[in-house]
Parts: structure tokens; C-alpha cells; sequence
């Protein structure tokens, strides 16, 4: 049986610019790195950056993303930090807690929110999404 997600593994096309990118810019805490890859630290989780000559150059079209959690407390720190950096925004919020969606260096769709799987929950009592199904 699944009890989680054990990491997540972003495949880059420049290791040492995205290590700077998710460390500084990001705010992740960096583990270990070698010459291929290195681990970083995301409060409990863990991302991996994967040096591969096949990493896409751009975002691709579809919703898929990251999203990293971010105290309300730090949110406009960190979104203020984040569009210093001249980052390309993708996406405007429209959901329940603070986002902001921005894109890495390789086009991977990134987020940072303040909300938790509780205050989504709460909003969708509130508000509804067509066709929902409640199972917990």
C-alpha cells in the first residue's frame, strides 16, 4: 500500500543553473550534489535534479505542476524573492489560498501555495466543483 510520495525527480538540462535556481531562488535546502544530479531538501520531501540532454526546453501545454507549500506568514516574502528574479509567470490564481505559478529554467510548472489539503477541502463545501464526489 502507498503511505506517500517519496520524491519527485525534475530531469535539467544545466545542473549547476538549476541547483542555483532552486536553492536561491526556490528557497530549498540543498543535501548532496555530484556531477549528474544533486538532492534537495523541501521540508519532509525531497527533489532530485537529474542532468539529462533529453530535459525539455519549455513548458509544455498541459495543467501539470509542483507545488510547494509556503506559510501564509512567508508568502509575500517568497513570492516578492521569487518575481525578483525576472521568472516567467504562467498561470494567475483562482483558487482557494494564496499561488503564485511560475516556470524553471527547463519550463517545469512550478507553484508555491499557502493553503493545505484542508483548506481546499473547506473551499470545496463552500464552493463546489461540478461533478464532485466525496470519498473521505
Amino acid at each position: 500500500m502507498i503511505i506517500g510520495i517519496n520524491h519527485l525527480t525534475l530531469a535539467v538540462r544545466d545542473l549547476e543553473g538549476s541547483f542555483d535556481f532552486y536553492t536561491r531562488v526556490v528557497g530549498l535546502q540543498p543535501v548532496v550534489k555530484w556531477a549528474r544530479g544533486a538532492y534537495l531538501q523541501a521540508g519532509d520531501d525531497w527533489i532530485c535534479l537529474s542532468l539529462d540532454d533529453e530535459a525539455r526546453t519549455g513548458p509544455l501545454p498541459e495543467y501539470t505542476h509542483v507545488a510547494f507549500s509556503v506559510s501564509r506568514e512567508a508568502f509575500a516574502r517568497c513570492t516578492d524573492a521569487i518575481r525578483e528574479q525576472a521568472v516567467t509567470i504562467w498561470k494567475e490564481n483562482r483558487s482557494e489560498g494564496d499561488s503564485l505559478y511560475f516556470l524553471d529554467p527547463d519550463g517545469h510548472k512550478l507553484e508555491i501555495h499557502s493553503g493545505d489539503l484542508q483548506s481546499r477541502l473547506a473551499a470545496l463545501r463552500d464552493n463546489p466543483y461540478e461533478g464532485l464526489e466525496w470519498f473521505i
